[in-house]
């Protein structure tokens, strides 16, 4: 069984999409290609492989997927950071994985933070890809409040087929990714021009 995000990209979005911007083609349609979850962990901690150790767990437990080990390029002497030390895990999804962790991020984690208005719209990197920084593992409802040690906070990067920021942001609309200015453009199409 397929993740319920996907049949609704390819029975609703995919018609909206093409409504919106007049593609003639379905395969000029933007779609999500990979979603990145990483986190990184301070080489200063006094634990800090157990931190480590703890930071791949989670990551584990919320994608579904087992994180590969992200490791220093350089040594830096302030941060007393080595070459090649291990000092974070990401996990690249794709598929139904991806459908699966983006449906649970958006439709149950992010309204479970605190005083949630919205994820911000000018996250986006100029070529269509949308990257969102989450502060607290704990909005996630796989990983046990009373197991956690350290707050591990990570950045999930959402790597898509559009070429402009326009086209991956309706896109990312239409899949139900709550973004703050909503509200704002609601207003704006509303108001009668004089």
């Amino acid at each position: 069984m397929g993740a319920a995000l996907h049949e609704e990209y390819k029975t609703r979005v995919i018609e909206a999409l093409k409504a919106h911007h007049g593609y003639k083609n379905v395969h000029q349609v933007p779609k999500v290609t990979k979603v990145v979850v990483n986190t990184c962990i301070n080489a200063n901690l006094s634990d800090y492989k157990q931190a480590l150790e703890d930071a791949k767990n989670e990551l584990a437990t919320i994608t579904g997927q087992k994180p590969a080990e992200t490791r220093s390029k350089k040594s830096i002497a302030n941060f007393k950071l080595r070459q090649h030390q291990a000092i974070g895990a990401k996990v690249t999804l794709r598929g139904q994985r991806m459908y699966e962790f983006l449906e649970r991020l958006i439709k149950t984690a992010l309204p479970r933070i605190r005083d949630f208005r919205g994820v911000s719209a000018r996250a986006f990197d100029g070529n269509g890809n949308y990257t969102l920084g989450v502060n607290d593992q704990s909005i996630f409802p796989e990983i046990e409040l009373d197991k956690i040690k350290r707050n591990v906070g990570f950045d999930v990067c959402i790597v898509t087929s559009a070429k402009t920021n326009a086209e991956a942001k309706s896109l990312l609309t239409e899949l139900g990714m709550p973004f703050s200015d909503k509200g704002r453009q609601k207003k704006a199409q509303q108001e009668p021009t004089a």
